[in-house]
């Protein structure tokens, strides 16, 4: 059912969703989807609680696999991830984090970014050993959020990405956390 929600996601976009369409797709009886979903909304909900704990398995992934030399290459490689999940994960590119459907899809009390964030910082807090404070936290907010509005630009101006505009994304990340975690910034 998630599968078919996140196709008709991509296909139509979240107006035209609909639970029996979701049940057509999916191939099984409209009771079926209403036993475990009471609307579209709870299945984008937790559409998109599987394509963030995907995200975060990735980068956790990747973060075992792979050297980084500092935190700054650790970010790129997060936004590697948010860009191949845009182009590859049906419904990514629909429903990112939920923001389009609902802010708070992911938490009732935290914005679907607040939720991002924590997941992020609590990653790079567990590889790169950085100092846990509220500065780290608002840093790290602030960067999710550039991130994800130069992101959007990005797969707005063009289906796959701009790789311009990627490129710039990181540019912007890193020198935002640069300032802010001057200790740890990289090296020339």
């Amino acid at each position: 059912m998630l599968d078919a929600c996140a196709e008709l996601l991509d296909e139509a976009g979240y107006e035209a969703l609909s639970t029996t369409r979701i049940a057509e797709r999916a191939e099984v009886a409209i009771g079926s989807v209403y036993q475990f979903f009471p609307d579209k909304r709870a299945i984008t909900q937790e559409l998109t609680r599987r394509n963030v704990e995907e995200f975060v398995r990735r980068v956790d992934r990747r973060f075992l696999e792979e050297d980084y030399r500092g935190w700054w290459e650790a970010v790129d490689a997060i936004i590697d991830e948010y860009v191949d999940m845009h182009r590859t994960v049906s419904g990514f590119k629909s429903l990112h984090f939920g923001d389009v459907v609902d802010l708070n899809l992911l938490d009732s009390d935290s914005d679907n970014n607040s939720v991002i964030a924590g997941r992020l910082r609590g990653l790079l807090l567990k590889e790169f050993g950085l100092a846990d404070s509220a500065e780290l936290d608002l840093a790290v907010l602030v960067a999710v959020e550039a991130g994800d509005a130069v992101l959007k630009l990005a797969f707005r101006r063009d289906p796959d990405g701009s790789p311009e505009i990627v490129d710039a994304a990181k540019l912007l990340i890193r020198a935002f956390l640069s300032r802010q975690l001057r200790a740890w910034s990289p090296r020339s």
